[in-house]
């Protein structure tokens, strides 16, 4: 009788863990777009011309204006894609956007800097305490459980638009 009693602990605990995992399936209407909306602190996920999903977001520590160089804090402005996936992220999940492009690589060699690099969406670290709605150093920002669900329906090659 114990050992049953234990087996059918075992079953039910791995049943949660089982249903825990951060990683979820999503089986709806294809992203077609992603869109931020920076001074609104919006982010939608699109499929043709038709918001699936919107979310608020926290951008970088100095969120106004193009970034223009690596350190600046700004979240950057333009046209790019979803171009990598990071499961083990420091930041829970993340999705790499695909900055810098040519054109922001040639506008900081001309002004002498470095444009900076690794610009995800992410989720929030490991006891996340920060007031700030503004904290990342350029990245996207959404809670844990909405790096899930993006994580689920947006696929490499994605294009995301970031307006000001």
């Amino acid at each position: 009788m114990r050992v049953i009693k234990l087996l059918m602990m075992a079953v039910v605990l791995f049943g949660l863990a089982a249903c825990s995992t951060k990683f979820k399936t999503y089986k709806g209407e294809e992203v077609t777009g992603v869109v931020v909306q920076k001074q609104k602190r919006m982010m939608h996920l699109v499929s043709k011309n038709r918001t699936l999903k919107s979310y608020q977001i926290g951008l970088g520590f100095a969120p106004d204006g193009d970034k223009i160089r690596r350190g600046d804090g700004r979240t950057p402005e333009g046209h790019y894609r979803i171009n990598r996936r990071n499961p083990n992220s420091q930041y829970y999940l993340s999705l790499g956007i695909s900055y810098p492009n040519d054109s922001d690589r040639q506008i900081a060699v001309e002004a002498g800097d470095n444009p900076g690099g690794d610009i995800f969406i992410h989720g929030r670290p490991q006891n996340f305490d920060k007031k700030e709605r503004d904290w990342t150093a350029g990245c996207i920002a959404v809670t844990n459980r909405e790096i899930e669900e993006i994580y689920a329906m947006v696929r490499d090659g994605t294009p995301i638009s970031i307006y000001p």
